[in-house]
């Protein structure tokens, strides 16, 4: 096993000391070292892969120094932007160490969402003329950043590393979680389910919600036809909600459970929806704080009042969060018959209970499904 400390050490040692980016499954021991033993001034956790590239030239333009921006690689594609128009050689050559999980690797069996990206991954690099090596052997992880800090210099340039599973996180540790009287983000779905029903389409966030609202649709028997879980694409369930909030259909709702760090993730998309202003448009995020399906580092999620970001783009709202039962059906309660888009916020407790069932679906057949339950709507 890497010892990370020493990783870090040896990095600063050859003046690569600043680090930003968004947390990974594959990287988490790398990611929580980070979180937790560096100063803010040395590591700042970004809202998207993009937000940290940008991060890390601001500080190459300041100090003249390399600066590591780890991230996922379905963050790559959030990412290519300011890696082709601001770091790229021919604009602003700005070097920078990417080290990158390596979701979908096609020598390892992963889930559908990570298979093309991970096919993808050494080729979308290569086409952006970023140079990478594979760190695939605990024994060479100290050479192999040493020659990315070697050759961000030499190319002032970005550079990756592209890291196989296993190598900066093992994942045999089981996860823990602080004791808490809130709702499980399960419990606070089924509130919702029980007082809405079945005249809605319900879509789930990127990560382990779309495992609970999957679970608690079929407990329920209003799954089919109903549901629309975003496994991939993080930040964006929103936007595929709104899209199905303008098409309207028989006074259907749309429900969307997002999660806080994905919802920050783009939260732009706030003043979109409030712009077009669907009406039945119920927007919720599950908001614990933490980007718990990839290692429970810390989101703002909770730090920030996201109910008057909501408002100020347009959305009816509550006073604050909630966190009740009782709560959430009030503000159900008070919602009915609103001419704008509606947001809650509800604070959840981390975890996810250890029998929820693993997801298992046919992607293609789900839409096909949503698609029949809208045709028949209108007829």
């Amino acid at each position: 096993m890497v010892d990370i400390e020493s990783l870090v050490s040896d990095l600063q040692s050859i003046g690569v000391d600043f680090f930003t980016g968004v947390p990974d499954s594959l990287l988490n021991d790398f990611c929580l070292y980070l979180t937790n033993q560096l100063p803010k001034e040395q590591h700042v956790m970004a809202a998207n892969e993009g937000n940290a590239i940008a991060i890390a030239a601001g500080h190459y333009l300041a100090t003249g120094k390399v600066a590591v921006v780890y991230m996922q690689n379905s963050g790559i594609g959030n990412a290519t932007n300011p890696l082709l128009s601001l770091a790229h050689s021919t604009v602003y050559s700005v070097p920078m160490i990417l080290v990158v999980g390596w979701r979908g690797d096609p020598s390892v069996k992963d889930h559908a969402q990570h298979k093309k990206q991970g096919e993808l991954t050494p080729v979308l690099l290569r086409d952006m003329d970023i140079p990478y090596q594979i760190l695939d052997d605990d024994e060479t992880v100290t050479q192999h950043f040493k020659w990315a800090a070697d050759t961000a210099r030499q190319i002032s340039s970005p550079v990756a590393l592209i890291v196989k599973k296993g190598i900066l996180s093992k994942k045999e540790k089981k996860q823990t979680y602080p004791d808490s009287t809130l709702l499980s983000r399960e419990e606070a779905i089924s509130v919702v389910l029980e007082s809405i029903g079945s005249n809605a389409v319900y879509l789930g966030t990127t990560g382990r919600a779309t495992r609970e609202l999957h679970e608690q649709l079929a407990l329920k028997g209003i799954a089919q036809g109903h549901e629309f879980l975003n496994v991939g694409s993080m930040g964006h369930v929103s936007s595929v909600a709104l899209g199905l909030a303008l098409v309207g259909a028989d006074n259907r709702c749309v429900v969307c459970f997002d999660g806080d760090a994905a919802c920050i993730m783009h939260m732009g998309h706030l003043a979109t929806v409030g712009r077009y202003r669907p009406q039945r448009f119920l927007h919720i995020v599950l908001n614990n704080g933490v980007n718990e399906s990839v290692g429970g580092q810390p989101s703002p999620g909770q730090m920030i009042d996201l109910t008057a970001v909501a408002r100020a783009c347009g959305y009816t709202t509550t006073d604050g969060f909630v966190e009740t039962p009782d709560e959430i059906l009030r503000a159900l309660r008070q919602f009915e018959g609103a001419a704008s888009p509606c947001f809650l916020d509800i604070h959840v407790r981390q975890g996810i209970r250890p029998d929820l069932p693993k997801l298992n679906i046919d992607h293609h057949r789900m839409i096909q499904e949503l698609r029949d339950s809208y045709d028949s709507s209108k007829q």
